[in-house]
């Protein structure tokens, strides 16, 4: 499958618990969750080297529709509104056009 859709986004943590985001945002590869779709074709979440408050989550989907299919469920809701009490500040997004790359974990 190729990503035709994709995002970054750029979450701070509050002071200490940037362990906690990390874990939480991990949470969305568990069954069910939205990068366990097979529509998400990417789901890596990133710490910043200089900062470990900032956390990274880069997202490749085949299609803009099934990101917010799945993004609507009840499991992303979760996670989305158990994030709200880990974040400093509200995170910022960015959505591309996928054109060629490749990941390999």
């Amino acid at each position: 499958m190729n990503a035709t859709y994709g995002f970054n986004a750029v979450l701070t943590a509050r002071p200490g618990m940037g362990d906690q985001l990390v874990d939480l945002l991990l949470t969305g590869l568990d069954e069910g969750s939205p990068g366990s779709s097979e529509h998400c074709v990417v789901y890596l979440v990133s710490r910043s080297a200089s900062d470990p408050a900032v956390v990274h989550v880069t997202e490749g989907w085949t299609s803009e529709e099934d990101h917010h299919r799945a993004f609507a469920g009840e499991a992303a809701q979760a996670i989305v509104a158990r994030t709200g009490a880990l974040l400093a500040e509200e995170p910022s997004y960015t959505d591309y056009v996928p054109v060629r790359g490749k990941a390999a974990f």
